[in-house]
């Protein structure tokens, strides 16, 4: 029988803008008897990130039962792991997402909620969107006259939306968590300038499928107007030797800083070797959607975000709106065939 006496709740350790917090994984049965190194070799399993991130377990104190709390995290995740409050069984392997707990937390449990914003995600819309593989209907443009093509949507029929997320200046652990917990590739675009201190911390956000790309060394925003085109290719060839050095791929697209280009920087993103100029047409800044055209996502949007101290703030408006447009999060670069 499930009850708080043999049930664990799983934190994720975490470095946000409100300082230190223990952001909620999952529930996970567990016989009392059973030895805590047991329980985080299975972790390992069931959340693939715990080999890079530190998941600390902490036993709820309550006597009484909240099943709701329970029954919210779904059925798989309790088929999955109900065997270990049984000491005969062993965990079976099954197919797991990490959750977060709904409803009112048992009394007397050491909880602190994940970001406020996950109360505004409508879970029931979220379901509703089946994640699907697609067909891709557009194809990045060729060069002409030594240009590079500037992509600032892409023209599909599809019901999906590209999520890209520049700079690299804040770094909290909350934040590869989130992605991981809504599923969502990226393309970064990181200035040097901003992520040579910790080159390092952007790698789990590639482990989980997303690509590093160039957004020049030094993030000059005037680039345009103070650069000439050897400025302009110092600025790119550097970024693509960072990029290459630390992450193992050379970036294929670029990402002018303040979005303003040129053909100068046209020019100089083909010899570079990118295909292609990315800007966009939404973003997501200070906790809400901006638009340019309409006032919601429509198919084929590339999305603005950064990594600043409102990173789950901004995460959280997206989302609400990428479900509410009934759009899914696909990677750029694989609908664009890019490698």
């Amino acid at each position: 029988m499930l009850n708080s006496k043999n049930c664990v709740i799983v934190f994720h350790g975490a470095q946000t803008s409100r300082g230190n917090e223990r952001i909620p994984l999952g529930f996970v049965t567990t016989h009392p008897g059973r030895s805590q190194e047991r329980l985080c070799r299975l972790l390992t399993m069931v959340f693939p990130w715990n080999s890079t991130r530190m998941i600390k377990v902490f036993l709820m104190q309550s006597e009484s039962t909240r099943r709701s709390t329970l029954v919210a995290l779904g059925t798989a995740l309790m088929a999955a792991l109900g065997a270990c409050s049984d000491g005969h069984r062993r965990p079976e392997a099954a197919a797991i997402t990490p959750s977060v707990a709904a409803g009112e937390p048992p009394a007397g449990a050491m909880v602190t909620y994940a970001p406020e914003s996950d109360a505004a995600i409508d879970a029931a819309a979220a379901a509703k969107i089946q994640r699907k593989t697609f067909t891709p209907d557009f194809e990045v443009p060729p060069m002409e006259n030594g240009l590079a093509p500037v992509l600032s949507r892409i023209p599909t029929k599809h019901p999906i939306v590209f999520l890209t997320i520049d700079d690299g200046g804040t770094k909290t652990q909350d934040m590869a968590l989130l992605m991981a917990r809504y599923e969502y590739p990226a393309s970064i675009f990181l200035a040097q300038t901003f992520i040579q201190d910790d080159p390092a911390f952007f790698k789990a956000f590639a482990a989980q499928g997303s690509r590093i790309e160039n957004h020049t060394v030094s993030h000059n925003v005037n680039m345009v107007k103070e650069l000439n085109y050897d400025g302009h290719m110092i600025e790119i060839l550097g970024m693509q030797k960072f990029a290459l050095e630390h992450y193992g791929r050379s970036p294929t697209l670029f990402r002018p800083p303040g979005g303003a280009y040129s053909d100068v920087m046209r020019t100089a993103v083909a010899d570079a070797g990118l295909r292609a100029i990315i800007t966009w047409e939404a973003k997501a800044n200070a906790g809400r959607m901006d638009y340019q055209v309409g006032d919601s996502l429509r198919p084929g949007d590339i999305v603005l975000m950064h990594f600043r101290p409102e990173f789950a703030a901004d995460l959280a408006a997206f989302r609400s709106a990428q479900i509410a447009a009934g759009l899914q999060v696909v990677l750029l670069e694989d609908f664009l065939g890019l490698t």
